[in-house]
């Protein structure tokens, strides 16, 4: 028997999680949910959209787990809160994991980690709670992500890499091997970064390679 899910989120990337739920997992998606002031239908894809404040009288935790389909908006911060806010309800969190990724044995899933397709997670390489890898990226050997990072598409993390929590990774960004990404850091797309990064940094395309920009992030 399929088990029951509730997505947060009533976008585009909650329609996408249901899609891949729906085709290819062991999930039955039975319903979406946000918060009050933003419900503006009462249903989505021909399920039920409701209050998240209330969500436990519709879908109850006993039955049902959650997963909370939301962007990197706010650096992960809506994410990461609606995470917590989650747990602290009850729910276990599911994850998605493609069956067209590319794993070795001993890698362990986490919650609400979302990754799709043509994604390679090379040996000993670990991946933190609430991570999204969108398609094709390389994670490589003995590397690490943090809990609450968002990877964009075809990005290359080399080896032995630490990647903070909270970080947005744009498309085609490279990380050269060895070094460590810090909390809160956004490497913008096409960057190649060569050096660590202090915690909190925006790092965007400068020449060939990724330089500091000092430049306010409050749209992110």
């Amino acid at each position: 028997m399929l088990k029951k899910l509730v997505l947060f989120g009533s976008g585009q990337i909650s329609e996408l999680a249901a899609f891949y739920f729906k085709h290819d997992s062991s999930y039955e998606v039975v319903g979406h949910t946000v918060d009050g002031q933003y419900l503006k239908e009462s249903s989505m894809g021909g399920l039920p959209v409701v209050p998240f404040e209330d969500v436990e009288k519709s879908f109850p935790v006993e039955t049902h787990a959650m997963f909370v389909a939301v962007s990197y908006s706010g650096m992960n911060a809506l994410r990461a809160e609606k995470f917590q806010q989650s747990r602290q309800k009850g729910y276990e969190l599911a994850h998605y994991l493609s069956s067209k990724a590319t794993i070795w044995p001993g890698f362990e899933p986490k919650a609400n980690q979302f990754i799709l397709e043509d994604n390679t997670i090379q040996p000993f390489a670990r991946v933190g709670e609430n991570v999204t890898l969108w398609s094709g990226n390389h994670v490589g050997h003995h590397s690490t992500i943090g809990d609450h990072t968002f990877v964009a598409s075809h990005v290359v993390i080399s080896g032995n890499v630490t990647i903070g929590d909270r970080c947005f990774l744009g498309v085609n960004a490279t990380i050269r091997d060895g070094i460590r990404i810090g909390h809160g850091s956004l490497i913008g797309a096409g960057a190649i970064v060569m050096k660590s990064t202090d915690d909190d940094s925006l790092y965007a395309v400068k020449g060939t390679q990724a330089s500091p920009v000092p430049a306010s992030r409050s749209g992110f």
